[in-house]
């Protein structure tokens, strides 16, 4: 008689309806919807490749503020969102790209480093890194991302995560998630 490891299955199991959770969220959508966020998806593709963007994740990756090295979810919380630290990165080159970009449709967008930490946003995201989190390591995997329809923390709207590779001589050095705002991309 063979035995079954009962965790080891319930885990399998787990990431399996998981993975499956997220393939059936993003086909549910309307199709007319789907569009619309696959074509967004190939503008966020081209904002991924803009050279500030390229050019910050870059520096980013080789070599961090001290105030970048040191900070963690904890801390992250805890500083609000008028510190100097969280103002400056909305105000970098990168971040001027986005705001140029982001046109009615984007409710957020935030740029991250190899290790998930942030380079750049339009406002303070929930996290300060996504690493572990299939929005940011699908990206570094060279793969798009795209999530469920959530309400937002940060923004508080009804929106759709998408995340793209920013991408150096082909290999992934960072991720870009942008989020939709699906009242509006609906329209």
């Amino acid at each position: 008689m063979r035995t079954i490891n009962v965790k080891a299955f319930a885990g399998s199991m787990l990431a399996a309806l998981l993975c499956l959770s997220q393939v059936a969220a993003a086909s549910d959508l309307d199709p007319a919807l789907q569009a619309s966020v696959t074509a967004k998806i190939k503008e966020v593709k081209a904002w991924a490749a803009d050279p500030a963007i390229v050019s910050a994740v870059k520096e980013y990756n080789t070599s961090k503020s001290p105030q970048a090295a040191s900070m963690d979810q904890a801390r992250w919380t805890n500083t609000s969102v008028i510190d100097p630290f969280v103002r400056g990165l909305t105000k970098t080159p990168a971040a001027q790209v986005l705001k140029t970009r982001r046109g009615e449709v984007v409710s957020e967008a935030f740029l991250s480093g190899a290790d998930g930490g942030k380079v750049a946003f339009l406002g303070k995201p929930t996290n300060w890194s996504h690493r572990g989190k299939p929005k940011h390591d699908l990206p570094m995997s060279g793969k798009t991302w795209q999530g469920e329809v959530e309400v937002d923390e940060s923004s508080g709207l009804q929106q759709l995560q998408v995340a793209v590779p920013v991408l150096d001589s082909g290999k992934a050095i960072g991720s870009l998630v942008v989020g939709l705002s699906i009242g509006r991309l609906a329209r």
